[in-house]
């Protein structure tokens, strides 16, 4: 049969042609999360999350928790207030019952912060069996920063002028250097070459990689309050960022009472409380008299003031 490319399609081809074609279906289906089903978001510079497919919704949620509770819950509080309870309260389980699969494509080095995260399933692009693309993360100026003087895994000021230029142009020439004897090393123009699960070692970190993860929601919550937050690595921050926009289109009422009971609260140890309680009744407290080390008084302050 002769090579006929016309019938291949792009990716934008493929995803037009998924979302052209909707299949009757009796499963639970969300709306909001419909409009983002197949659309890759981008983020970063070449990177990019979509989502491939999902399972659940608010109400699954809620089917699940009152099958635990029994009879009668429905009449006690209706279903964003069961939602905020069972989120307030720290239940799991209803949550594990809506899934999220998302194809993401990201840095190599975001890639190994994020799979720390051991309660997903993950695939991922396979450098043994396919040649990875000349593609790599240079940072925009705006995000080169410099170690920061008070965190050891934290940025500080960004770089500006001759040292920003330097810096980039390190990152671009090593990342093309890098590619170009991986290429070199491959078999090629008849040549043997290098086996590919051995070229892909000379890689540098900023390379582009791409996963299909899939988690439940319960555990999507966690990954979001760790990487969403400010204090987050703004790399994988962003991506963070783009999935919480796609989850509170999916389960809007669970993921208002996350805002609230995860995201936006503020987190109190025992003797924390008894500090407040303290105050409240009109008491001084310091540091010496808390009970707590100096990093934790340190941290209770930013949280509550002195």
């Amino acid at each position: 049969m002769p090579n006929d490319i016309s019938n291949l399609t792009s990716p934008e081809d493929e995803i037009a042609q998924l979302r052209a074609d909707p299949q009757p279906t009796l499963r639970a289906v969300s709306p909001g999360m419909e409009k983002h089903l197949y659309l890759p978001r981008k983020v970063l510079d070449n990177g990019f999350v979509r989502v491939v497919d999902y399972m659940g919704d608010d109400a699954a949620i809620v089917q699940a928790a009152r099958v635990s509770y029994g009879a009668g819950t429905k009449k006690a509080r209706d279903d964003s207030g069961l939602i905020r309870y069972l989120m307030r309260h720290w239940h799991s389980t209803p949550f594990e019952m809506c899934e999220l699969k998302l194809h993401v494509k990201l840095p190599v080095f975001v890639a190994r912060q994020w799979i720390r995260h051991r309660t997903a399933n993950v695939n991922e692009y396979s450098a043994r069996y396919s040649i990875l693309d000349r593609e790599f993360y240079i940072p925009a100026p705006e995000h080169l920063a410099a170690q920061s003087t008070t965190n050891n895994q934290g940025r500080g000021d960004v770089l500006q002028g001759a040292e920003a230029e330097r810096v980039l142009r390190i990152l671009k020439d090593d990342s093309t250097r890098a590619y170009d004897h991986y290429e070199e090393m491959l078999s090629q123009d008849g040549q043997q070459g290098l086996a590919r699960e051995l070229a892909r070692m000379n890689l540098p970190a900023n390379i582009y990689t791409q996963w299909y993860w899939k988690v439940d929601l319960h555990n999507l919550f966690h990954f979001l309050r760790l990487r969403a937050d400010p204090h987050a690595q703004y790399e994988i921050r962003v991506y963070a960022d783009a999935i919480c926009e796609m989850v509170k289109d999916w389960v809007p009422a669970a993921y208002a009472a996350f805002e609230d009971y995860r995201m936006g609260a503020v987190q109190v140890s025992a003797k924390g409380a008894e500090c407040l309680r303290r105050r409240l009744a009109g008491e001084v407290v310091t540091q010496e008299n808390s009970g707590m080390s100096k990093g934790e008084w340190r941290e209770f302050v930013a949280d509550w003031g002195a």
